[in-house]
């Protein structure tokens, strides 16, 4: 094969790969769709000392083992203009008051609670309460 064979043989391979799918979805298949999260509006759940309230915030869609849905909610500190969001903290049960300074939130994992954190309004960390 000579070598001007050679390159018009890869061309046209390289025009009939181009052909292919696009990642289209085959005739008659219904793509699946990934649902926004709904528009669920914020909620006060506590108010603590000094004005510091806790609310709870936009969320995630998230399903348990046999596949019921439900929706885990996120953990805000509110202090006049500033909100201070609990990082990585998504619940699906309300937040419990432990003193002036801390409450208490369970963060959940597909619809079930895994573990109880004690956040501090101050710095808004959670911290692991041990089983």
């Amino acid at each position: 094969m000579t070598r001007q064979a050679m390159l018009l043989a890869f061309a046209l391979s390289m025009m009939l790969s181009a052909c292919g799918a696009r990642g289209e979805p085959a005739p008659g298949a219904v793509p699946e769709v990934e649902q926004a999260p709904p528009a669920v509006a914020d909620s006060l759940v506590l108010t603590l000392a000094g004005g510091a309230t806790v609310w709870l915030a936009e969320g995630r869609r998230a399903a348990d083992s046999a596949g019921a849905p439900c929706f885990e909610r996120s953990v805000e500190i509110r202090r006049d203009s500033v909100r201070l969001k609990v990082p990585l903290l998504f619940t699906g049960s309300l937040p419990t008051r432990v003193d002036d300074s801390t409450f208490r939130a369970e963060l959940f994992r597909d619809c079930r609670p895994e573990s109880a954190y004690l956040i501090n309004i101050k710095d808004g960390m959670p911290h692991k309460i041990a089983p």
